[in-house]
């Protein structure tokens, strides 16, 4: 199953980042961290969807720096993901001053204690302790970001809901506003989505809710993209940010229909359309896996 997903000539991208050499006001790009893909041809690349051509890493972050909101796809354990948004945020911030950091993975309840370490010189070694990080999410993959961001002046902000909000959402599925969001095909793919998530074990019973609690979620991080400092950039998983079913759709039903880019991060192999984003760059990958395996044996 699928997981529950710069301007200068004189940067070449090569095949792998090993061999690259980065212009003077980017950052190195990081080593491939993922074991599977090596040789893949696709490895690498970054592909220009809407113009269906190839780019490289400083044509990508031109381009990206000009737009009022980046948001960025990602496989949350993939750490070739989380290694290439920490080089995004500072690849972003040597072109323009950055407005903002959005995190799917950060909720309202922890905004004040990031609010209280924003800026400072000095982090606490245990950061994740500091400011309450949710065990779910893997510290080791997502702290140099965080640290990354809290040693800035610019807010990080929270982009999820709360957990008390998602129960609420479950037990009594708001309506949704808005005729893009909404749309029949979009409400088919995103239930499909669930489904596969959840190995195909949820009664269908339940699949109302659980859809309302995944567009509620799209919904909040557009809202929250849209009130934050700008340029603002936004990581979460691909899902929420594909142009053709998540935030995109509800930035806009909230009436923000330009100004917006989208990155995929995504493993070699995986097909990537020009309806889900602007731009796709392929990394390494990580070794299947049959997530669903120990779930179906215990039912």
């Amino acid at each position: 199953m699928s997981r529950p997903w710069l301007i200068g000539s004189m940067l070449l991208l090569s095949v792998g980042f090993a061999g690259c050499q980065s212009a003077a006001s980017l950052p190195p790009l990081p080593q491939w961290q993922g074991p599977e893909g090596r040789a893949h041809a696709q490895l690498g690349e970054i592909r220009d969807l809407q113009r269906g051509a190839t780019i490289s890493a400083a044509e990508l972050v031109a381009r990206l720096a000009a737009a009022d909101r980046v948001l960025v796809g990602e496989q949350h354990d993939n750490p070739d993901h989380h290694a290439l948004q920490l080089w995004l945020l500072k690849a972003l911030a040597s072109r323009r001053p950055q407005g903002s950091l959005l995190l799917e993975m950060l909720e309202p309840a922890q905004q004040a204690r990031i609010e209280q370490l924003r800026g400072q010189a000095l982090l606490p070694t245990e950061l994740d302790k500091a400011i309450d990080w949710q065990s779910g999410w893997d510290w080791s993959l997502y702290g140099p970001i965080v640290r990354e961001a809290l040693s800035h002046s610019y807010p990080l902000l929270a982009a999820n809901l709360d957990r008390s909000e998602i129960g609420e959402i479950y037990r009594a599925r708001p309506p949704l506003s808005g005729t893009h969001s909404t749309a029949e095909p979009v409400r088919q793919a995103l239930l499909a989505h669930v489904r596969e998530g959840h190995c195909g074990l949820l009664p269908e019973t339940q699949m109302p809710a659980m859809l309302a609690v995944q567009q509620q979620r799209d919904r909040r991080m557009a809202e929250r993209v849209l009130a934050a400092p700008t340029p603002s950039l936004l990581f979460a998983g691909s899902y929420h940010v594909r142009k053709d079913i998540g935030v995109p759709l509800h930035l806009a039903d909230l009436g923000s229909q330009t100004g917006t880019r989208v990155l995929l991060l995504a493993q070699v192999g995986e097909a990537v359309q020009a309806g889900m984003a602007d731009y796709v760059w392929y990394t390494a990958a990580l070794p299947e896996q049959d997530y669903c395996a120990g779930l179906r044996k215990g039912r």
